[in-house]
């Protein structure tokens, strides 16, 4: 593959997202490319700040924070293959409260105590599907059923 059209496809998958190195990397091999071109190509992009890990990171929990709890967004920067203080720093900024966003997500998606058990269940694995924990989200849950009128 010539390495103006790699550098082509590079540019213009950057320029929809953010994406880490190691995501950037797979893409490019997997459309036939050279590892050893990619590695080039990838030093290069990071020299002019094109790519960077940490800003991969800092737009992804911007991104994901109020949807996902903490834990979530950490196991999806770690599948992106970012550096763990890179990852720490993001989350450090961020500040996020989990017990926050799990109301607030709760209250967007459902935003009413569950009515019967299966009602309990669909709450829960939803929002536990979202990372948040099984005893915070029952926490939650007995907060507002005590607050519900009648």
């Amino acid at each position: 593959m010539a390495a103006a059209s790699l550098r082509a496809q590079a540019i213009r998958l950057l320029a929809r997202r953010e994406y880490a190195r190691s995501e950037l990397r797979q893409k490019l091999i997997a459309k036939g490319a050279a590892t050893q071109e990619v590695e080039v190509l990838l030093d290069e992009l990071v020299a002019r700040g094109y790519l960077s890990d940490a800003r991969c990171a800092q737009e992804t929990v911007a991104r994901k924070s109020g949807t996902l709890a903490r834990r979530s967004i950490e196991a999806t920067l770690r599948a992106k293959g970012i550096a763990r203080a890179d990852i720490d720093r993001a989350l450090a900024e961020a500040a996020i409260d989990d017990d926050a966003a799990l109301r607030a997500l709760w209250q967007r998606r459902f935003g009413h105590p569950p009515s019967d058990e299966r009602d309990l269940a669909r709450q829960v694995r939803f929002l536990h599907a979202r990372g948040f924990a099984v005893t915070a989200i029952l926490r939650l849950l007995r907060a507002c059923a005590s607050e519900a009128p009648g």
